[in-house]
């Protein structure tokens, strides 16, 4: 079900590299968390495991590899030659089903294992489908280029920036394929790239991303809450030097977040990503908070990313409008809306080891309180460090 390497988002890549240069012996470990409760049927865990096991045949083509070299000038030719070496390893993946449960480990060095979540997530998706026979007709392609054709249109229209950002949760690759075509023939100045490498390079768009919550929750492992943030944001301005510029804001709560984010960063960093929370409260928060430190909030970006549809998209463009730059990245409303429900999942880091110290639970506070992930007990040492009880923003 996937033939490429690149079949992944390009903040893995982006990480990835960045993980190699400052962390290079730190393991870790990974969980699927089955948020909606789903059922899976007899034998998904099994279809699963083949499909890891098909992985390890995936390997960078020269192709792949020197569109890496022109697109990503940041990428240095060590790492690019790391990746064309790169194999993936299915013994880091333990996959357990018992009746409708299904477990879902990874565990290695944090510099390999970083390139499982997102194709495991999008092989889960499909295999959800495809298992229950649950399948798209020809008919329906037209119908799915059609959507995106319209959706695309209207953001058009709106003068807005979007971005696809659908990999993780998509139907299929075959649907995601055809919204990307759709979105670059109908996008026009306004469908800016796509998270998915793969999808850029075929439909010669731009491929968008820069890091993850993992980047931020491996630091407070290894550093500290206090200094997770600022040390994560420091590390990446070491390895990418102002590339790469926009800056992930709620791992440990927007309001820590914006604490670190000091004069040096706000001005370094091309904008901050909203990931959780009221999108506005989060704008009106980010716009005072560039306001404070003399920073223009119009020369900086606020890219959206939670949960988007038309209507949503169309609130946040009314208030940020001539007060702070703003774009879209959106993705299952894009690459899974055939007419099923997507499905509500996700593949979270649990577990580090940093150098030199033993295994400690990472964890992640969302702006959303039914959004953090980790271990109970050192949510609340974290909200105690940072100050947080009582109020989440």
């Amino acid at each position: 079900m996937l033939t490429s390497l690149l079949d992944n988002d390009f903040y893995k890549i982006t990480m990835q590299n960045a993980v190699i240069k400052r962390f290079p012996y730190a393991h870790v470990r990974y969980a699927f968390i089955n948020r909606g409760e789903h059922e899976f049927p007899e034998g998904f865990g099994a279809a699963l495991r083949r499909e890891v096991d098909n992985m390890q045949t995936l390997r960078l083509s020269a192709d792949e590899k020197r569109y890496l070299e022109i697109t990503c000038p940041y990428l240095d030719p060590t790492y690019l030659d790391f990746l064309a070496g790169f194999r993936y390893d299915s013994s880091e993946v333990v996959i357990e089903q018992e009746g409708t449960d299904l477990s879902v480990m990874i565990e290695g060095p944090w510099y390999r294992t970083i390139l499982w979540e997102v194709p495991l997530m999008s092989l889960i998706s499909e295999l959800w489908y495809r298992l229950r026979g649950i399948t798209v007709s020809q008919d329906s392609h037209a119908l799915i280029e059609q959507r995106t054709q319209e959706k695309i249109e209207h953001y058009r229209q709106m003068g807005l920036k979007i971005a696809e950002f659908g990999t993780r949760r998509r139907f299929s690759f075959d649907v995601h394929d055809r919204v990307v075509g759709a979105l670059r023939h109908h996008g026009g100045e306004s469908f800016t790239g796509t998270s998915n490498v793969l999808l850029a390079m075929r439909h010669g768009v731009k491929p968008i991303g820069t890091h993850a919550h993992e980047w931020f929750m491996f630091h407070g492992a290894r550093f500290g809450f206090k200094m997770a943030n600022s040390l994560a944001l420091e590390n990446w301005v070491d390895v990418y030097r102002g590339d790469l510029g926009i800056a992930l804001t709620d791992t440990f709560t927007s309001k820590a977040f914006f604490d670190s984010f000091d004069k040096k960063f706000a001005k370094l960093f091309d904008g901050v990503r909203h990931d959780s929370g009221d999108p506005i409260d989060f704008a009106a928060q980010t716009i005072s908070h560039y306001q404070r430190l003399g920073v223009n909030p119009l020369s900086k970006t606020i890219i959206f990313s939670d949960a988007l549809t038309p209507e949503k998209v169309e609130r946040i463009q009314t208030f940020c409008q001539d007060q702070i730059g703003m774009a879209f990245g959106i993705g299952t409303n894009f690459t899974n809306d055939v007419g099923v429900d997507p499905m509500n999942m996700v593949i979270k880091m649990v577990d580090a080891r940093p150098e030199g110290q033993g295994w400690l639970p990472v964890i992640k506070l969302s702006d959303v309180p039914e959004k953090n992930t980790g271990d109970p007990e050192m949510i609340s040492l974290a909200k105690r460090v940072l100050a947080l009880n009582g109020h989440h923003r």
